[in-house]
Order: C-alpha cells, then sequence, then structure tokens
C-alpha cells in the first residue's frame, strides 16, 4: 500500500471511529473538505502542516496516521521507501513508530531548509532534537537554543515552536513522544 493510501485510510478509520463528517472533519482541521476527499481516497499531496492539522483535530498522533500498521521482530526502513511530508522549512520522514506502555514514540529524519522558518502552534507531547549537521534555532518560539552537530534538545510540544536554519541546510533527528490515546 503507498503512502497515500495509508494516509487516506487511516484518516477515514479514525474519522469514522469518532463519528464525525467529512464536513464535521474539515471543520475542526480547517482543511477544504473537497482536500479531505482527495486524502481520504489516497490521490492528495498533503503538506506538514496538513498532516499535523489532522493529527490535532482527530487527537491522534501524527504516526497513527501515516504509519500501517505492522508488528516485526526486525525493522529495517529505507530512507528512499518512506515518503517525505514537506512544509516551507522542514522535510520529514517517519522512519519508526513505537508503542512502550502508555506512550507513543515516532522517529523522524529531518532536515530543515536553509533561508525559512517552521513554527508550530503546539500539539500534544515533547519533542526530541538531535542535529546531525549545521548549526540550528530550535524550541520554544519565546526562547529557542542554538544547536550545532551532536546537541540534543527536549521541550514541551505544546508551546509555539520554531524551525530555523542558522547556515546551510540542517540534518536531525526528530523524537515526538505523545501520550497514548
Amino acid at each position: 500500500m503507498s503512502a497515500g493510501q495509508v494516509l487516506g485510510a487511516n484518516i477515514r478509520a479514525f474519522r469514522e471511529q469518532r463519528g464525525l463528517s467529512l464536513s464535521e472533519l474539515a471543520r475542526r482541521s480547517s482543511i477544504a473538505k473537497g482536500t479531505l476527499s482527495q486524502l481520504e481516497s489516497g490521490s492528495g499531496n498533503p503538506t506538514i502542516e496538513t498532516v499535523f492539522s489532522l493529527s490535532n483535530a482527530l487527537d491522534v498522533p501524527v504516526s497513527e496516521l501515516v504509519t500501517e500498521r505492522t508488528a516485526p521482530d526486525v525493522v529495517l526502513v529505507r530512507a528512499r521507501d518512506v515518503e517525505v511530508l514537506s512544509s516551507n522549512a522542514v522535510d520529514l520522514r517517519l522512519m519508526r513508530r513505537m508503542d512502550i506502555g502508555d506512550t507513543v514514540i515516532e522517529i523522524y529524519d529531518q532536515r530543515v531548509r536553509p533561508g525559512a522558518t517552521q513554527t508550530s502552534e503546539g500539539h500534544p507531547g515533547r519533542e526530541h532534537v538531535l542535529v546531525t549537521s549545521g548549526q540550528l534555532k530550535v524550541g520554544p518560539a519565546e526562547q529557542p537554543y542554538e544547536l550545532g552537530p551532536g546537541d540534543y534538545v527536549c521541550f514541551p510540544g505544546s508551546v509555539p515552536h520554531l524551525y530555523e536554519t542558522l547556515e546551510g541546510e540542517v540534518s536531525s533527528v526528530l523524537v515526538l513522544e505523545y501520550p497514548k490515546h
């Protein structure tokens, strides 16, 4: 199943599970009904903002929307096989989702492009960022941190936050930690 088909099937399943019409989900997520219809059919091309809006509207972690559920003993993920979610400044690849007790952990390969800033109004959980190359300004919008290769920061995802390169492209690992619903 393609990444778009997985996303579409998961959106529909969570929407129906919650007894929401397409119109109600459109209202809650601020996404046009036609766009939602395309996404559910597996033919849409969602942005990071779209997926996070749906995550918030459906009250599920992003990984619940973009991951096909399996339980293998060994997991190998090739970057070339993972669909990239993009915004004006960030490219994300969900590499792994793990359910550990009452917590959901999502591991992303994250690239931040120079010359643009990614902002978020907030979402449930915590963000963990480990920079592997480049210089990144990241964290709560009121007091972001400057990180270089090997630097790590963790902050509440519920506060407005930002990602901005200080020079050139940045490669990093983003780990989102959510309470399980």
